[in-house]
């Protein structure tokens, strides 16, 4: 044990699914932003420590959902096209930009681009699965696993999360080549029982909100009568960088993610200020924000000394993200990710990972956790509130026509396959999330309600009788959504 405490930090990459051949293009700008921005970068990172020896860097976690479209042949393809059209737009920028600070801005992105290329080239043609992989194995990341489709969990009946959590588990063992021990589970939604379930799929360890441990993160426990242990986010540390209301991303000096230069689609702006309207915005200049950038990260780094100084050692911190605050959501994220995992060592902070911090001996006794999840009130009501009490009362019945639906069989049967994917889609807790939250709402209602009817559909021939035609329809569906070629309905 080092001097002040233990660090872990974890990041969740997730992404709501994407429908092939451009059906919901917002759906794939957003996965090939995150792509080349977030995912490239850090993994560069993480591909650069392991080549330095380090070990439990952090604990990464990598939706299902996601893994299969960053593996997908037409999104790799569909990707690459992206990266080039980026370089286009960067030199577009470079001949109509006057603006000195704006001309090296283009510059920049050249550069950024072409690196995005060759590093696509070299290293991801044959998917995220091979570089993942690579991480894994050389121990710099402890790699975290999660249901199927990104479910709400608390809101699904027993035996279909049994289903979708075992088979998210199963699609990164076969990717990877091992079975995660641990899951961040969507959403952080826990219902009391769950660790059961947990246990019986070989989950070892998951993560939960703080408030769930009444902010008593400063060890992980074990739930209930189980063996499976519960980590808590603590907020005090987290909301340093990410809150409701603020964070280091929002510094005036720092990239604006909202303001484009619409000709090229690039990002020219500072924040300058939060109620600056866009056309007043100030040009970016990568040095102040470089300067920024370690303001932050030793504020960080003191922020995470103090709180470890302040528990009873040893002492645990555990601050968890979204992977796509790293380079999408923030454009430094990266730089200030690197500054900070090598300044905490140097502050006498052990980082490792979740696994880490339990060999390292951070167990507390058991506790019985409450419903509840990261979101909004910390309970259920984002994905179960009165906005969406639509949404909630149609997937209850989904549910319920799926498990009236489905026949024992010993046969795989496309039909029945294609039945659950479509199921297991219209259940994503995305699109409960963005109506709460009034992001992109139509579109996640239409998201939602097409992989209901589709899953209607079949549900009705099946009850019909009209086996060639649910066969027909249930391969038109399979191209249009299907990236999960290990889902068997047979295990539901």
């Amino acid at each position: 044990m080092t001097e002040e405490g233990t660090f872990c930090l974890v990041v969740h990459s997730h992404l709501p699914w994407l429908a092939h051949h451009g059906s919901w293009p917002v759906g794939e700008e957003w996965l090939y932003q995150a792509w080349a921005h977030s995912y490239l970068p850090v993994v560069d990172l993480l591909e650069r420590y392991a080549a330095q020896g380090k070990r439990d860097v952090l604990t990464l976690g990598v939706t299902p959902v996601l893994a299969a479209q960053l593996d997908d042949p037409y999104c790799l393809r569909a990707f690459h096209d992206w990266l080039g059209n980026w370089q286009l737009r960067a030199d577009f920028a470079a001949t109509r930009w006057t603006d000195p600070l704006l001309k090296d801005l283009a510059a920049a992105e050249h550069r950024a681009s072409a690196k995005a290329l060759t590093d696509f080239e070299t290293k991801w043609r044959h998917g995220f699965s091979t570089v993942l992989r690579g991480l894994v194995d050389s121990g710099v990341i402890e790699l975290l696993g999660g249901p199927a489709t990104h479910p709400f969990q608390p809101l699904l009946d027993e035996r279909i999360r049994r289903f979708a959590l075992n088979t998210g588990l199963a699609d990164t063992e076969h990717r990877i080549g091992t079975r995660p021990a641990g899951i961040w589970a969507p959403e952080c939604g826990y219902s009391p029982g769950m660790e059961q379930g947990y246990a019986a799929a070989g989950v070892q360890r998951f993560l939960v909100d703080g408030p769930a441990l009444h902010g008593d993160t400063s060890a992980a426990h074990t739930v209930g009568d189980s063996d499976v242990v519960c980590f808590g986010r603590d907020l005090e540390v987290t909301y340093r960088v990410w809150s409701p209301k603020a964070g280091y991303p929002g510094d005036p000096v720092y990239r604006d993610f909202h303001t484009y230069d619409h000709p090229s689609g690039l990002k020219p702006s500072r924040v300058t200020g939060k109620n600056v309207p866009p056309e007043e915005k100030r040009p970016y200049e990568p040095e102040l924000a470089a300067l920024a950038v370690q303001r932050h990260a030793a504020d960080f780094v003191d922020t995470v000394v103090r709180r470890l100084r302040s528990l009873p050692k040893p002492g645990l911190v555990v601050a968890a993200y979204d992977t796509e605050l790293f380079g999408h959501w923030w454009h430094e994220g990266p730089a200030w990710l690197d500054a900070v995992l090598t300044a905490l060592p140097e502050a006498g902070v052990r980082v490792t990972t979740l696994r880490g911090a339990l060999e390292a001996g951070h167990l507390g006794g058991p506790v019985e956790l409450p419903a509840s999840s990261w979101g909004s009130g910390k309970d259920w009501r984002v994905w179960d509130g009165e906005q969406v009490a639509d949404m909630v009362d149609a997937n209850a019945r989904l549910q319920r026509t799926l498990l009236d639906t489905l026949r024992p069989s010993d046969v795989r049967d496309p039909v029945a396959d294609q039945l659950l994917r479509e199921a297991l889609l219209a259940l994503s807790s995305d699109w409960a999330f963005m109506v709460t939250k009034d992001s992109a709402a139509d579109y996640a209602r239409h998201r939602a309600s097409t992989h209901a009817d589709g899953f209607s559909h079949l549900a009705d021939l099946i009850r019909l009788g009209a086996r060639e035609k649910a066969v027909d329809v249930a391969a038109e569906l399979r191209v249009r959504d299907g990236l999960f070629g290990t889902l068997d309905a047979r295990g539901c």
